[in-house]
């Protein structure tokens, strides 16, 4: 029998254990994590196999943005924001390939799907985001935008900014900073 999977308040204790280095606790909210990813990629993505893909999709980028999570913030707004990149690059992807429109009937008929509660959770997530990013000077709003949202490296965010890349780093250090400190304030 496998241990029971943690419940969500466990998640960023399990998630700082896992960027420390301890693989039990990564495989513990990776397990814990994936009924998670699908049933929130699915109210988004209605082709079975390519919500297959996007699931796998947002566990390498979590895998590879690990490091960027803060353990002192919840952790399922910062997965929700993975997962909504992910869907909508996959859907743009799936739209150039087939060269879809939007409103078709196929996706009309699978939008009147989308339980209201996850619209409005997605809603609020986005408001959240949007709030914090308000804190924020222009400046390291779009350095947060550019190389945390949007997952540009150093160089394309400077290249996009024309800063240098050591000025793109330090606007994003003072900015997470900000983020953190108002974080403390707001949940502390």
């Amino acid at each position: 029998m496998t241990d029971p999977l943690p419940l969500e308040h466990a998640w960023p204790s399990l998630m700082r254990r896992a960027q420390d280095g301890d693989q039990q606790a990564y495989r513990l909210l990776l397990r814990a994590l994936v009924p998670v990813l699908r049933a929130r990629v699915r109210r988004r993505i209605f082709d079975d196999v390519l919500a297959e893909d996007v699931v796998q999709d947002v566990l390498i980028t979590i895998h590879r943005l690990r490091h960027t999570y803060d353990p002192e913030m919840p952790l399922l707004p910062w997965v929700s924001a993975i997962i909504s990149a992910r869907s909508v690059d996959a859907l743009r992807r799936q739209g150039r390939s087939r060269n879809r429109e939007v409103g078709d009937d196929e996706a009309l008929g699978g939008s009147a799907d989308i339980p209201a509660s996850a619209a409005f959770a997605n809603l609020h997530a986005q408001r959240d985001l949007a709030r914090m990013l308000s804190i924020l000077p222009k400046r390291q709003r779009q350095m947060v935008e550019l190389v945390k949202l949007q997952e540009l490296s150093l160089t394309d965010a400077a290249q996009e900014s024309r800063l240098s890349v050591s000025a793109v780093k330090s606007l994003l250090h003072r900015a997470l900073m900000r983020l953190r400190e108002h974080g403390k304030q707001t949940h502390g």
